[in-house]
């Protein structure tokens, strides 16, 4: 049997072998996805780390949508973000030191983190050189290979102790950056043929400020405060998420650090959690494309009610950037977000640009609840801004993932630091119920 037969035989039997009745999930009361019929999450742990709102509970078990709230050790996040662009500073550090240790940091403990991070900001030149070497156009995957390559150079990679988990958590947090500059660095090398710049962190500068020297050295003071608020506002979502769930799946079973964390890259990588930033670009440029007159509603409610109809665009019926597992009403993080991009629009020269996704923001609210009819509460969320922010600054798309987890690793350290060291650890095993009757073995002579 020729085997390229073989695959296309065993791919049509795996059609059949699994097929499931969807009405199975009803009778056994499957919760699939860990939703609940109502859309709401499983409860499958407890934590103290972040808090995401977006609706409450009613008498009689309804959910009531109510404006988003984003809660960081239970500070929430619109207090530290306004503190943070009232008076112009830079803030991720001041957020890892709080999402690590629960509180917030004085300002010589944060100057203190802040040197501590800078020093772990180099790699290893073996690190360096594996990354230099890497054929591929994905970061996502050299970030995941890097991180298990640091396995090689921790003494002490299996080590679950408190101390020890705190120590691999920041040389995480602050190597994230400069691997992913110098990853990108070497794709525009050996993709687009141009020259390579391996730039070195400098000192003093913030984590969002040495990111963009070592990735493209020239930038200005709102790109980098820009970036720096991006980055607290992606740093944390909750233990629910999928990627920070992986991380917790897989540190509950007491494996290494750079193998979870790697879990979670891979996660992450998914177009339907950390990439739909890049979706959202490429339908903004498509109805950048499409819409003749930016400020028509009527053309914009026509077109995307034929992309909500499957008509146009890429015919899945959905409006990126709109609707969100939690929040209803709004996003804090989009509302944040805009804040600052509306400086930078200005700033880029790119006003009519920001106008028109505004107002593509309102009619994709509008237009969803008209067409859809289901009574559903929907706003936009963070993504509806984020790629055209990325693009403002100059970053590329090839990026764009990697910085969400250049953030998230945060919260993910934060989530397995929590998983290993609470009293009540116990490892994480879901059930699955099989519904395929028992066979009676047949010897292979009788096949």
């Amino acid at each position: 049997m020729k085997k390229e037969y073989l695959i296309y035989k065993l791919s049509e039997e795996m059609k059949e072998a699994t097929r499931i009745d969807t009405e199975l999930f009803s009778k056994f009361d499957v919760k699939r996805g860990l939703r609940n019929e109502d859309g709401t999450g499983v409860l499958v742990g407890l934590t103290r780390i972040g808090n995401v709102v977006g609706y409450e509970r009613v008498p009689g078990g309804g959910l009531k949508p109510i404006p988003g709230k984003l809660f960081y050790r239970g500070y929430d996040v619109e207090d530290i973000s306004h503190a943070i662009i009232k008076e112009k500073r830079f803030g991720f550090e001041e957020v890892a030191y709080l999402l690590l240790s629960g509180r917030l940091p004085d300002k010589e403990e944060l100057l203190s983190f802040r040197e501590l991070i800078n020093d772990n900001m180099p790699l290893e030149q073996k690190t360096k050189m594996n990354i230099i070497e890497l054929e591929g156009n994905n970061i996502m995957n050299i970030l995941s290979r890097s991180v298990l390559e640091m396995y090689r150079f921790d003494a002490n990679a299996d080590d679950t102790s408190r101390d020890n988990l705190m120590r691999q958590s920041i040389e995480l947090i602050s190597k994230f950056p400069t691997i992913i500059a110098y990853a990108y660095n070497m794709l525009r090398h050996a993709t687009f043929g141009r020259s390579l710049h391996i730039r070195h962190p400098q000192e003093k500068l913030s984590i969002a400020e040495n990111f963009l020297y070592m990735l493209k050295k020239d930038y200005t003071e709102l790109d980098a405060r820009t970036l720096d608020l991006l980055l607290i506002l992606q740093a944390e979502h909750g233990g629910g998420n999928n990627s920070t769930f992986t991380v917790r799946v897989t540190s509950s079973t007491g494996t290494d650090t750079y193998s979870a964390i790697a879990a979670g890259i891979g996660s992450l990588k998914g177009p339907l959690h950390g990439g739909a930033n890049i979706q959202v670009a490429d339908m903004f440029q498509h109805l950048k494309e499409n819409i003749k007159d930016w400020t028509s509603v009527d053309e914009i409610d026509t077109y995307y009610t034929r992309m909500l109809n499957k008509e146009v665009y890429n015919k899945t019926g959905l409006i990126y950037g709109i609707g969100h597992a939690v929040y209803t009403i709004s996003d804090p993080r989009a509302l944040l977000l805009k804040e600052l991009a509306r400086d930078l629009a200005r700033e880029k020269g790119r006003e009519s640009e920001f106008a028109f996704l505004e107002l593509l923001e309102e009619r994709a609210i509008a237009t969803f609840g008209r067409v859809k009819n289901n009574g559903k509460t929907v706003s936009s969320n963070i993504d509806f801004y984020s790629g055209f922010v990325y693009e403002m600054i100059g970053l590329p798309q090839e990026i764009f993932t990697p910085l969400f987890a250049m953030a998230r690793i945060v919260g993910w350290c934060a989530h397995r630091n929590e998983e290993l060291t609470f009293d009540g650890k116990r490892i994480i095993r879901p059930a699955y119920k099989n519904v395929l009757d028992d066979l009676a073995y047949i010897p292979i002579k009788k096949r």
